[in-house]
């Protein structure tokens, strides 16, 4: 049983983790050549694994049932709790705004070509958003199965992408060398969203319980997951074009058209966006489940059936309300994406995790690297913001 809830829960790690936003890596990485991207990539993964062992320090020393809510008020106070509840609203309501919305509008095209009836495109997103409420709000482990399912499908939709595109991969276009080094600040904010997944952590410890050493594997192998797929994404998609082609692709929709027309084959494009289906899928499983056990803390809001429906509402009800009504507001809320899970993902847990060390002298799990590493984590993400802060004024061209 143990072990099952391990295999799943590093499955949920990977899950929300790879979103739509990968396949637009190739796009926030062109100009950069294979080799910079990589690095970047590695070191990326490196930060974000780090600062998620950050968070299971935190938690060895709380109840298994922990959020965010409760760690920072308990080792930051009042002010750090109401710094770490706002990033993690701000962000994890802006994202449920943005899968509602995308999710919603594909999942009315598919719904109007089936039944070749007339669907209002506000139908998809209310239906999503009830499907994926429903299936959070009956907990961890139905969320564990189904995205297991989901993503067992979406690595095989990867690998039948791979098989067709393999063949066309160049070994000159993968040595090209970065076109602007300014290129590699623009990329930095992208990249490093693609491996966020923290706000699920204390999901993850409460439906697995507080074996740290279970805990660390799930993080590791987690997070290693998406680093695999990322760079054979890299690969492949470099591989395939040359960085001059990469540059001029208009956005993701050129970029697919390019690579389907290398290969001769338009099922490159029927793979690229069932993938793309399935990781929207996972990921918002995976942010909406991490949002609602903040909110059943938040709220205290016990494990019956009407609270938890209660917690459904609170989570679900604004972001639909965004998605619907007010879409230009969710959407300017992911240009600032960066910024809060920096916040969320770094500074909480180096702050948090370097007062706990002042205060509480014990022999429990410590992440190596002591104080230094807290400092050189919390200088990326000074790094990070910086970068987003630029292209936000129009010192260095956005993505």
């Amino acid at each position: 049983m143990q072990k099952n809830k391990t295999i799943g829960s590093m499955l949920i790690v990977a899950g929300t983790t790879i979103g739509a936003g990968m396949l637009a890596l190739p796009i926030a990485s062109a100009g950069l050549g294979f080799t910079t991207a990589l690095l970047l990539i590695l070191a990326t993964w490196a930060l974000m694994t780090y600062t998620a062992l950050l968070m299971l320090e935190l938690h060895q020393y709380a109840n298994k049932e922990a959020t965010l809510n409760t760690l920072a008020k308990r080792i930051l106070g009042k002010k750090g709790q109401y710094v770490a509840n706002f990033s993690m609203v701000f962000l994890f309501y802006a994202l449920c705004a943005a899968y509602i919305a995308g999710g919603g509008a594909q999942l009315q095209e598919k719904l109007t070509a089936l039944t070749s009836m007339d669907i209002a495109p506000q139908a998809g997103s209310v239906l999503l958003a009830i499907m994926v409420a429903t299936i959070v709000t009956l907990g961890t482990s139905t969320v564990d199965k189904l995205n297991r399912v989901l993503f067992t499908i979406k690595i095989l939709v990867l690998a039948s992408l791979f098989f067709v595109l393999t063949p066309y991969v160049r070994g000159q276009h993968l040595l090209d060398m970065p076109v602007e080094q300014g290129l590699i600040i623009s990329a930095l904010p992208v990249i490093f969203t693609s491996f966020g997944f923290h706000g699920s952590i204390p999901s993850i410890v409460k439906y697995v319980g507080l074996d740290i050493r279970t805990l660390r594997k799930v993080m590791i192998v987690g997070a290693s997951l998406p680093l695999v797929i990322y760079i054979g994404w890299q690969l492949l998609s470099q591989g395939v074009m040359a960085q001059s082609a990469l540059l001029n692709s208009e956005g993701l929709p050129g970029f697919v058209a390019s690579i389907s027309s290398i290969a001769h084959s338009p099922q490159v494009s029927t793979f690229v966006t069932l993938f793309a289906d399935l990781a929207l899928a996972t990921s918002f499983l995976g942010v909406s489940l991490g949002l609602f056990d903040f909110f059943a803390d938040a709220f205290k809001k016990r494990n019956t059936v009407s609270e938890r429906v209660i917690t459904a509402l609170i989570t679900f009800l604004p972001p639909l309300g965004f998605a619907l009504f007010y879409p230009q507001g969710f959407i300017m809320a992911l240009g600032y994406a960066a910024i809060a899970l920096v916040v969320l993902a770094i500074f909480l847990p180096v702050t948090m995790v370097w007062q706990q060390r002042k205060t509480q002298q014990t022999d429990g799990y410590q992440v190596v690297g002591g104080n230094l590493g807290l400092v050189c984590a919390g200088l990326c993400g000074v790094l990070i913001i910086s970068a987003q802060c630029l292209q936000m004024l129009g010192v260095i061209p956005p993505l």
